[in-house]
């Protein structure tokens, strides 16, 4: 390369197609006045030798020598001076082009090639010998030239470099992969700054871009695969994942007993083992996704279960193997599937199920490489499976759990309509409700929620409940009873934080609400009590509907010891009040509308319609219970106050047998009821305290109660031959089906409860 500015080039004919701004100074003609016109015309000679002969001699010292630009010759005319650098100049610049570890490419400003290497026309790297003259990114065979032409154009506009872009090209060389170059343009100008055209770089980068989106896939399928704990989302997670970004076609295959829960098979896999087909991305599936069935013998699926090892397999028309399963080769057959890599879902040497990856058509072949990645993405994979695998069965336990604790079957007395809509949630729950009989015509409709999901959640929520059943037995107030359960939820709260620091369960604390609504049907009143859940909605016979203005408490098991406080208000026959955990009354519109529009349907119809109205709403358990209050007919209830002293014996006794007659009470229950009601008056008298009240009351049982304003506690004696007294208890709970005490504000009330043969 001859060192000095270019002054200008002229074309093979004699036209100047460059002129620098140093020409102009030398010969004092601008670059409009001599661009186009030949040498003879600018000199004035009378023909082109004899005017590049004058040309010359103006110029003084200069050096010409031949330019292939493109495919055309031209001439170039450099200045004489700076011999000085000519020799360092060329030095480096052949070391350049020898011996840089990139490959260097001259173009013009139509990007064809001029020089590239050392200067001779070689052949591009992945290329078939590209000569010089070619268009430079349809010589390197790229996916794209357009929109590398148009980088290429701005460079050479704006001067500003572009570096390092990644692009690709076709497969060459029978590979049938696609190849990556890191390219790179720089601007090529002149000592005078005209634009000479570009120096390229390009340099093959196809491993690199191969190995770092293998880094990517893996990234990708860690980020995105095992976000839900169910085993078949999990495997369309995959197949997300991997389809097209690794291969054309995916599919999984799982276990049968993976899936419900149950303990994976060790290595080798009993040939009848049933799996089922979770998942698919592609063209044609060979079987519907959700179909169970077993793998043929002698496939590459069923030798992967036996070994666990993963294989990659040239698919072709005769394969033996094919034979073996005739709908998975004719899926294969009509997505024109040629390579396959099959590898298993394995943990600590159990099988959990298979994987096929199929590229098809156009797609490069898999390679070792590929059995390497595909293996680290079903050690992943396996993994959330068999998480979720765990999560499943211990979510079954749980299900089981609680179902086995939750009622069997209702127990609402005649006075009491009850229908409840449960729907369980993805991880299960800890919400339940019970209706708990009690004496006198009463009701107690219990409605909990405890925190979290799983066993713990389900045993819990079952202790909770037997307390409830416990107390319950003791006819407690509804504030008693409340604060009385809220003292068992802080003993279980304080055993569950007494756990070791590696127990899960010791990191979740205890949280739960419940509420307590006590319905009388002889008063038509019903007594609530809450901790921590919202308050009920309350539907009266007219269909006005309002929620329940009732104080709650503190949640159970938690710091604030705050009493439990008690609301009564009127419960009508006909009335519906409802109850439902994480505040559905209070946030769904559509329930309370429900609720006051079809007040005549039956509950379980209304059932129905709340779970037609929550049909968009199953992301987490849903709880609710509806009770209808019928109430006891005013003929079911004989009260009768009473004298002061045991001459009101005899008088019970009549209107006992008077009341019984008209209830049609065979006479062997009559005699148990009058004895019963005369040992109770008895005793109210001697040991308690005026005003003495008797009450009869008939549903499905016949309750005889006695009420007095003394707080002496009556119990229950094993008298001697001899004793005096002492009997009247012993003899009421022989006789009877049970007896109990209820307290009040003032005084208390002694009940028992017998069944009838017979009532009206």
């Amino acid at each position: 390369m001859s060192s000095g500015a270019v002054l200008m080039r002229i074309a093979d004919d004699g036209r100047i197609v460059e002129w620098s701004a140093r020409a102009g100074e030398l010969l004092g003609r601008s670059r409009q006045e001599a661009v186009g016109r030949t040498v003879a015309e600018l000199t004035g000679g009378g023909d082109g030798t004899a005017g590049g002969k004058a040309l010359l001699a103006a110029l003084g010292a200069v050096s010409v020598r031949p330019v292939l630009s493109g495919a055309s010759l031209t001439w170039e005319v450099r200045d004489g001076q700076g011999n000085g650098a000519t020799a360092r100049d060329l030095a480096i610049l052949r070391t350049l082009f020898l011996h840089s570890p990139i490959d260097l490419y001259i173009l013009d400003a139509d990007l064809r090639i001029g020089r590239s290497g050392s200067g001779a026309p070689e052949a591009l790297p992945g290329t078939d010998g590209a000569l010089a003259g070619q268009n430079f990114p349809e010589a390197l065979g790229l996916v794209n030239p357009e929109s590398e032409h148009a980088v290429a154009r701005r460079v050479l506009m704006t001067g500003e470099p572009a570096l390092r872009r990644v692009v690709r090209a076709a497969p060459r060389n029978g590979t049938g992969r696609s190849m990556h170059y890191s390219l790179s343009y720089v601007r090529l100008e002149g000592a005078d700054g005209a634009v000479l055209g570009l120096v390229a770089s390009a340099v093959d980068v196809t491993e690199q871009e191969r190995a770092l989106h293998r880094v990517r896939l893996l990234e990708d399928v860690r980020t995105t695969v095992g976000e839900r704990l169910e085993v078949t989302s999990v495997c369309q997670e995959l197949v997300d994942a991997v389809v097209p970004a690794f291969t054309g076609i995916a599919v999984v295959e799982v276990i049968e007993d993976v899936i419900r829960g149950e303990e994976p098979p060790l290595a080798p896999v009993d040939q009848d083992m049933p799996l089922r087909r979770t998942a698919f991305k592609g063209l044609v599936s060979a079987h519907t996704v959700g179909e169970v069935r077993r793998l043929p013998e002698g496939t590459p699926f069923s030798l992967v279960l036996n070994d666990l090892r993963p294989r990659l397999i040239t698919v072709t028309r005769d394969s033996p193997w094919l034979s073996a399963d005739p709908a998975r080769a004719s899926a294969i057959a009509q997505s024109d599937a040629h390579s396959l890599i099959v590898a298993p879902l394995t943990v600590r040497g159990q099988a959990l199920g298979v994987v096929s990856f199929y590229r098809h058509r156009e797609e490069a072949p898999f390679d070792k490489d590929d059995i390497a990645l595909a293996s680290d993405l079903c050690a992943h994979a396996a993994l959330c499976i068999d998480n979720a695998r765990r999560f499943t069965r211990e979510r079954t336990i749980a299900a089981t759990v609680k179902r086995r604790l939750l009622p069997q079957r209702s127990s609402a007395p005649s006075t009491l309509d009850v229908a409840s809509l449960h729907i369980p949630g993805p991880g299960g729950g800890g919400a339940w409700f019970d209706v708990i009989e009690m004496a006198g015509g009463r009701t107690a409709l219990v409605f909990g929620d405890v925190g979290g999901r799983g066993i713990a959640t389900a045993t819990t929520m079952g202790q909770l409940r037997t307390v409830i059943h416990a107390l319950a037995g003791l006819d407690l107030e509804p504030n008693e009873l409340m604060a009385r359960l809220s003292d068992t939820a802080m003993q279980l709260a304080s055993e569950r934080a007494a756990l070791p620091a590696g127990d899960p369960l010791n990191r979740e604390p205890l949280t739960a609400g419940c509420l307590i609504a006590v319905y009388d049907s002889v008063d038509h009143t019903c007594t609530l009590v809450r901790a921590g859940l919202s308050e009920p909605y309350l539907v009266r016979p007219g269909g006005d509907a309002e929620a329940v203005s009732a104080p709650g408490g503190p949640i159970l098991a938690g710091t604030d010891h705050a009493p439990f406080p008690a609301t009564e208000f009127p419960l009508p026959a006909g009335s519906i009040l409802a109850v439902g955990n994480e505040d559905l009354l209070e946030s769904e519109p559509r329930l309370r509308a429900v609720l006051r529009q079809e007040t005549a349907l039956p509950l379980d119809e209304v059932s129905d319609m709340l779970a037609y109205a929550l049909r968009d709403r199953h992301e987490t358990e849903k709880l609710l219970l509806l009770a209808r209050a019928k109430g006891l007919p005013a003929d079911h209830v004989l009260t009768v106050p009473l004298a002061e002293d045991l001459a009101a014996v005899p008088d019970v006794r009549a209107a006992v047998r008077g009341q019984l007659a008209e209830w049609d009470i065979g006479a062997d229950d009559a005699f148990t009821t009058e004895l019963i009601a005369s040992e109770l008056v008895a005793n109210a008298i001697r040991y308690g305290a005026p005003p003495y009240r008797l009450r009869l009351i008939l549903d499905e049982r016949l309750t005889c109660e006695v009420r007095d304003a003394g707080d002496s506690a009556p119990h229950l004696k094993h008298a001697r031959t001899i004793d005096e007294g002492g009997r009247g208890l012993f003899i009421v709970a022989s006789v009877a089906d049970g007896w109990g005490i209820r307290y009040h504000a003032q005084g208390k009330t002694v009940w028992a409860r017998q069944g009838i043969g017979s009532a009206e």
